[in-house]
C-alpha cells in the first residue's frame, strides 16, 4: 500500500509541477470562474464543445497542488466526453474524494483519477480537489455565476 501511496503523491506533484492544459483558450464555447473562499484557490476553466462532446479545456489560476492536479487530470481526462459522460465523472469522483466510493482505485470509469483517493482522509482538502468540478459544471451550465465551494 505504501507504493502505491506513494505513485498517488507522485502524479499529484507531477500534474501541480507541469500542468497540461494550462493556458486560457481563444474561441471557448463557455467558461466560468471558480473560488474557494476558504483557502483562496481560483481558477477559471474554458471548454469548446463540438455538439453534445468536449472537444478541448484548459484552466488558469492558482491553488495548492490537489486544486492544481485536479484541474490538470480533469482537462486530460474530459476531452471527448459527452456531458453526460462528464457529469457521471464528477459523481464518482466526488464520491471517491468524500469517501462515499470505495477507494481501492479499481473503477475504470476513474482511471488516473483514482490518486485522489487519499483525500477522503482530509476533509478540509474535499474542495480543494471538486473547486474545478464545480467550475466545469457552471461553464456547461452557461450560469454566469462564480463556483464556490461553499
Amino acid at each position: 500500500m505504501s507504493d502505491l501511496h506513494g505513485l498517488y503523491q507522485e502524479v499529484i506533484l507531477d500534474h501541480n509541477k507541469k500542468p497540461r492544459n494550462f493556458r486560457k483558450m481563444e474561441g471557448a464555447s463557455c467558461h466560468a470562474d471558480g473560488y474557494n473562499p476558504l483557502c483562496g484557490d481560483k481558477v477559471t476553466i474554458y471548454v469548446k464543445m463540438e455538439g453534445d462532446r468536449i472537444r478541448d479545456l484548459s484552466f488558469q489560476g492558482s491553488g495548492c497542488a490537489i486544486s492544481t492536479a485536479s484541474a490538470s487530470l480533469l482537462t486530460e481526462t474530459l476531452k471527448g466526453k459527452t456531458r453526460a459522460e462528464a457529469e457521471a465523472l464528477f459523481e464518482k469522483f466526488h464520491g471517491l474524494v468524500t469517501g462515499k466510493e470505495p477507494k481501492n482505485g479499481k473503477d475504470p470509469q476513474l482511471g488516473k483519477l483514482a490518486v485522489f483517493s487519499g483525500v477522503s482522509e482530509y476533509p478540509a482538502r474535499v474542495k480543494c480537489a471538486t473547486l474545478v468540478w464545480h467550475t466545469l459544471r457552471s461553464a456547461l451550465n452557461e450560469s454566469g455565476e462564480v463556483a464556490s465551494t461553499e
